[in-house]
């Protein structure tokens, strides 16, 4: 920030704010996160939590809890996500991180093409032409992405969660840490962090050149399984 006023020449020259600005070292976000934990658990859902979640919901929040649990989805992905984005025929996703670019396919549950099918189908036309393209939009016709701290998928999960009693330090973005988590264990990183959005500063990202479907389609299938495990087991 600094550094941008200066460059601007909002600032002469960078003030001297002392070490309260550093960015904290891995130990020390290590060390906060295990302090996290041991306050409020594990900032994710089990799977009995994520059936709980869609059976007590339905329209355009339970297609965003499914795209949260099944591709990583935060706030900003659902919010922003254009239809064009979607193909429900095909079953995939293809829609680039908003907070950085990074392109991200991810292979669609039929949990998930249903719900959205739903919300297309029901879908209003928005106030703001802006908005025209965006698979989501709110019973006020409006973009249920804010750019601020007011953020309507926030408050629509909070809701949820309190109706359910499901405590902790959760809410709408941990289905993405859910993810992650139960991705990894697919045993599949490169397309785990594929389907997340993130970048890896080395050598192999560099070279690798793409990811094949079947990888990311097993990495999709490894948590569906794990959430819908009575449903899977016989298949």
């Amino acid at each position: 920030m600094f550094n941008w006023a200066v460059t601007n020449e909002l600032l002469a020259a960078k003030p001297r704010y002392g070490s309260m600005f550093d960015k904290p070292t891995a130990s020390q976000k290590q060390k906060e996160k295990n302090l996290r934990e041991l306050e409020h658990g594990e900032r994710m859902f089990t799977a009995d939590q994520v059936k709980q979640l869609l059976a007590a919901t339905d329209g355009q929040m339970k297609a965003m809890i499914l795209l949260g649990v099944n591709c990583g989805f935060g706030n900003s992905d659902c919010g922003t996500l254009p239809l064009k984005a979607l193909d429900l025929d095909g079953g995939w996703v293809n829609y680039h991180r908003p907070k950085t670019g990074i392109t991200r396919r991810c292979a669609l549950w039929p949990e998930t093409v249903a719900a959205l099918r739903v919300v297309i189908a029901e879908r209003k036309e928005p106030k703001n032409p802006a908005n025209a393209e965006l698979a989501f939009i709110t019973y006020k016709n409006e973009s249920w992405h804010k750019p601020d701290d007011r953020n309507p998928i926030s408050a629509e999960m909070r809701k949820l969660l309190n109706a359910l009693s499901i405590e902790g330090k959760r809410n709408f973005y941990a289905m993405r840490h859910t993810f992650e988590t139960i991705g990894g264990e697919s045993r599949d990183q490169v397309a785990v962090d594929h389907i997340m959005g993130h970048a890896r500063d080395d050598m192999a990202s560099v070279y690798r050149e793409r990811i094949s479907d079947e990888r990311l389609k097993a990495v999709a299938e490894h948590v569906r399984k794990w959430v819908f495990s009575e449903l899977t087991a016989s298949k």
